[in-house]
């Protein structure tokens, strides 16, 4: 969503008049009217008060380009082309379709709202309007197929990297792809090859999707949580949380290239929320306590029969009671 002038003067949540906003605003106080019915229709509560004027309800945090790239840092900031929507089907798909035109910068697509988010297996990625950071970035690494090993995991460790920048600690990563706090999810990744290899080279498109204000999703099946909500202390704001992430990935897409998943697997492993667990595969075959992750990050169980590797594209795993 744009910076709007409307906004930026009710953002103070007191009860301003029509004709005073008409005025700051150089406009007639039908216009303001129609402004504000406008920002209603994007979810943004405003009460009307007879005879007083209006007054902000919702608690604005506004995706801004120019915010996000302030908080950049350095080579961040110059190869990377990043792109705020209002709306779009996915970020992962907008990230596609920008991809497909070669650039030598590369994309950084963030939304307000994702009208078809998707998670991991084809599942639907809950994308309430403004509350959340939906983000997908369209990274190019060296090397083959067999070299992304461990990707998902080392974005992971990337986010619990940029949360400990914003001066949070305590997240937890639950294999392959999942941010968690207290027991309950509170972001995603998606990890995506586009394309072919090409002059030994890949391109991959990360998706990241994090709860950062949202406080009800009827339609979520499993225990959840949001930064607000977990972490009621920090004063959470969606554009820093880019930035902090966009530099945590891009530093850590250098170490990856550089040294694989082997470089991350120590740092993964200290925010595991299975290690030491009772787990069982989803469909029965195998059971027994977490051992972490191998060097190509796949999972380990300790079995009766020695340790037993799970990959990621294989089987899911779950705590057992």
């Amino acid at each position: 969503m744009k910076p709007n002038p409307l906004l930026d003067l009710l953002s103070d949540h007191c009860v301003h008049s029509g004709e005073s906003l008409a005025k700051q605003l150089g406009v007639s106080r039908t216009a303001v009217w129609k402004q504000i019915r406008k920002v209603e229709a994007e979810g943004i509560e405003i009460k009307t008060i007879r005879g007083q004027g209006y007054q902000l309800v919702t608690a604005l945090d506004l995706l801004d380009r120019e915010k996000i790239v302030e908080g950049l840092k350095g080579a961040s900031e110059e190869k990377l082309d990043v792109v705020v929507l209002k709306a779009v089907d996915s970020t992962n798909a907008e990230v596609a379709r920008r991809l497909s035109a070669p650039s030598p910068d590369m994309p950084v697509v963030l939304a307000d709202a994702q009208t078809e988010g998707r998670g991991r297996r084809g599942r639907n990625w809950t994308s309430p309007k403004g509350q959340n950071l939906y983000m997908s970035m369209g990274l190019t690494l060296r090397g083959g197929f067999e070299g992304l090993s461990g990707l998902s995991l080392v974005l992971g460790v990337a986010v619990v990297r940029a949360l400990s920048v914003l001066g949070v600690e305590g997240a937890g990563l639950k294999w392959p792809n999942d941010l968690y706090a207290g027991g309950k999810k509170f972001g995603g990744i998606l990890v995506e090859i586009q394309g072919e290899l090409q002059e030994g080279q890949v391109q991959v498109i990360a998706g990241l999707g994090i709860n950062v204000h949202m406080t009800a999703a009827a339609e979520v099946d499993q225990p959840w949580t949001s930064l607000a909500k977990h972490w009621p202390d920090h004063k959470w704001t969606r554009n820093e949380l880019a930035a902090a992430v966009i530099n945590a990935v891009t530093e850590a897409m250098g170490q990856f290239e550089d040294h694989g998943f082997a470089g991350f697997k120590d740092e993964w492993q200290g925010h595991d929320i299975f290690l030491g667990k009772p787990l069982a595969a989803k469909d029965g075959t195998l059971s027994g306590i977490g051992a972490g992750v191998d060097a190509g990050g796949n999972y380990q169980l300790d079995t009766d029969a020695g340790l037993r590797s799970v990959m990621a594209g294989d089987i899911s795993l779950r705590v057992s009671v």
